[in-house]
């Protein structure tokens, strides 16, 4: 529940900056505040991340020297990273969930 209100809270604190300035209000369903880590496989569908918000993602989940990112034709984001000092497969879905594998 906390998080879901904190995450109603930074949309409607980004949707009256972007109005503030006269900017598109229009939103980005794939874009989302949490940086969820699961052991589950990602989820494919159509992605709006660009590598640099993928990247992004993927750091705030943790993870450090993230590289070799590449999207797939399902959507999904994958590539590689550290976390912990042990080298992971990571992969960003559309919802913005980070899954790992250990390599």
């Amino acid at each position: 529940m906390k998080k879901l209100i904190i995450a109603s809270a930074m949309t409607l604190a980004l949707l009256t900056t972007a109005a503030a300035q006269g900017g598109p209000t229009q939103s980005t369903t794939a874009i989302k505040t949490a940086h969820t880590v699961n052991a589950g496989a990602a989820e494919t569908g159509r992605n709006s991340f660009t590598e640099g918000q993928a990247r992004e993602h993927i750091a705030h989940a943790g993870f450090a020297s993230v590289s070799h990112l590449t999207k797939g034709n399902d959507g999904v984001w994958r590539g590689t990273a550290r976390k912990s000092g042990h080298n992971v497969q990571v992969a960003l879905d559309f919802k913005g969930n980070v899954s790992t594998s250990h390599r």
